[in-house]
């Protein structure tokens, strides 16, 4: 397989979490509670993944690794949780802003517990990535009364666990096959959002029935998809241009509001979108430059060993 098709791959992985927002939206807009749209997204999903599992090769691990990759899925449920509360105050195309703070948080979690100081071309990008946040919050259209500042704040913590999700899932169980792994993300996920809100929906039969088809869409989108196609395209195009890429999730967010839920998206939040996409791009080049250098030079050695 070419390059360009795990590009594809990881991009269509970011277009799946850019779908969920607006799903989430036209479920409550059916009626259906946080609880009944969040459970029946994780249970939908875990029980597919899992059925996935059972037709792989899988690995044996001992139960301590177990033990550790659903932990590691407990802040994969609570982003949900915290992401859709803000749903429920927030415009689709506002919360996904909030959510994708996580690019500033994860460095800073990465500087905090690697002691690693961040480039700075990372820190431009992150003046930049803020800057387009407040544009495309649409902070200076005259729309500050209309927004609900504890819908932004269950956004803005949904974005911390969602950063914390992707450290764990990045330095755990990398040797473990990328279903298999999944799988037991997932069933982390699903044990909090049922701690949190247990799933009495499912003796109501009717409640089942209707809400089914928006735990399927989500369960696919945001459980099932994103993690399978990551764990395939990212090893190959690289965290850099893996990170770029990803970035397909806002616009699409952005998008689906503006066609789907007919939320109005001015020009400067507009401008706004492009400016966080551009600081993505900006903080990654010197990744993408030194990951093309090791290439060329790892192609090099290869030559002089064939010659």
């Amino acid at each position: 397989m070419k390059t360009w098709h795990y590009a594809l791959i990881v991009f269509l992985g970011g277009c799946c979490l850019g779908i969920l927002s607006t799903f989430v939206k036209l479920a409550y807009a059916a009626g259906y509670s946080m609880g009944e749209v969040t459970g029946s997204q994780v249970l939908v999903g875990t029980i597919i993944i899992w059925i996935v599992t059972f037709f792989i090769r899988k690995k044996k691990f001992d139960f301590n690794q177990t033990l550790k990759l659903v932990s590691a899925g407990i802040p994969m449920g609570l982003t949900g949780l915290l992401y859709y509360q803000s749903l429920q105050t927030l415009e689709a195309s506002l919360a996904i802003i909030c959510l994708f703070q996580f690019i500033w948080i994860g460095t800073l979690i990465e500087w905090i517990y690697y002691r690693r100081k961040p480039s700075l071309n990372k820190v431009i990008s992150i003046v930049i990535l803020l800057s387009g946040s407040v544009l495309a919050a649409g902070l200076f259209g005259g729309s500050l009364d209309s927004i609900s500042w504890q819908g932004a704040l269950w956004g803005m913590l949904s974005a911390f666990t969602f950063s914390i999700f992707i450290f764990l899932s990045g330095i755990i169980g990398n040797d473990i096959p990328a279903v298999q792994k999944s799988a037991l993300l997932s069933t982390g996920a699903l044990l909090v959002t049922f701690i949190f809100f247990p799933p009495v929906f499912l003796a109501d039969f009717t409640t089942v029935i209707g809400v089914a088809p928006y735990g399927l869409i989500l369960g696919i989108f945001g459980v099932v998809l994103p993690p399978l196609l990551f764990s395939i395209g990212m090893p190959h195009v690289g965290p850099g241009l893996g990170t770029i890429l990803t970035a397909s999730e806002l616009p699409v967010a952005i998008i689906l509001s503006a066609v789907v839920l007919s939320e109005y998206i001015s020009m400067s939040q507009w401008t706004g979108v492009g400016l966080i996409l551009c600081g993505i791009i900006f903080g990654n080049i010197g990744s993408m430059q030194a990951g093309a250098i090791m290439e060329t030079h790892g192609k090099k050695e290869t030559d002089e060993i064939v010659y």
